[in-house]
């Protein structure tokens, strides 16, 4: 079975439109949303119809939740709240009760799955090898699937050797063979890799397989969005340099 393991897409429907065909174009069956439909981006209620449609799993992350009220957004950059001040009067009411409804962890086919790490899902990111070291103690499968960075990335632990992190590119994959991992697809909607391009992990579950692919999709295009909904010039700005 192959899934496609999505996150922080950030209300950027043009990026998730060229990930969603990117992946069933590879014969994903499956899609996994690790969590941030909402965010940055200028189409909220886009996204969210568009994970409702076709999202197996889904959980919820902390723009989510801001965007909600669920959450302040007291930790958010100024940006940031305004972006998601903005997504919650956008939001339509039947989106704003789906988003309610999910949470920030979970499991699936034998995988964790939290939004930030295993240990704290909704804020946590996980950038370094002491970092994981404490994830990897949180859940008790052999893989996590997390989000939340922005960073393609993988972490691997073979009995008790240290934890190996990598920065992951383009067409990398791994065999998960014996080792524990926690596994990051990057982010869909604002990668925050120095590579523009939407970010996403194809996962064979039972083959024990993972393939992290980047795809173009009009950045041009949602940039213009995010301006034309006078959003904060920044988060247009950032998209043409993923970061």
């Amino acid at each position: 079975m192959h899934v496609a393991v999505l996150s922080d897409i950030h209300g950027n429907r043009h990026a998730l439109d060229a990930v969603l065909a990117d992946a069933d174009d590879r014969g994903c069956e499956e899609i996994w949303c690790l969590g941030d439909i909402v965010g940055y981006g200028a189409d909220p209620n886009g996204c969210c119809a568009a994970i409702r449609q076709f999202a197996t799993v889904c959980l919820a992350g902390n723009h989510d939740l801001v965007a909600i009220g669920t959450l302040s957004s007291a930790e958010f950059t100024p940006d940031a709240a305004a972006a998601a001040a903005w997504t919650r009067d956008e939001l339509r009411p039947e989106h704003r009760e789906w988003l309610a409804g999910l949470q920030p962890s979970g499991s699936a086919q034998g995988c964790a799955l939290a939004h930030g790490s295993p240990l704290h899902p909704i804020w946590e990111y996980v950038l370094s090898n002491e970092q994981a070291e404490r994830s990897l103690e949180a859940f008790d499968e052999q893989v996590a699937l997390i989000g939340h960075s922005h960073v393609a990335l993988s972490f691997a632990k073979a009995g008790l050797d240290p934890v190996q992190l990598a920065r992951r590119d383009d067409g990398d994959e791994v065999l998960l063979g014996a080792r524990r991992w926690l596994l990051n697809p990057g982010s869909v909607g604002q990668p925050r890799d120095e590579d523009p391009r939407a970010a996403w992990l194809e996962l064979d579950p039972v083959e024990g397989r993972a393939v992290w692919h980047r795809v173009r999709y009009d950045v041009e295009g949602a940039a213009r969005a995010i301006r034309d909904a006078r959003l904060p010039p920044s988060l247009a700005d950032r998209l043409q340099f993923g970061r």
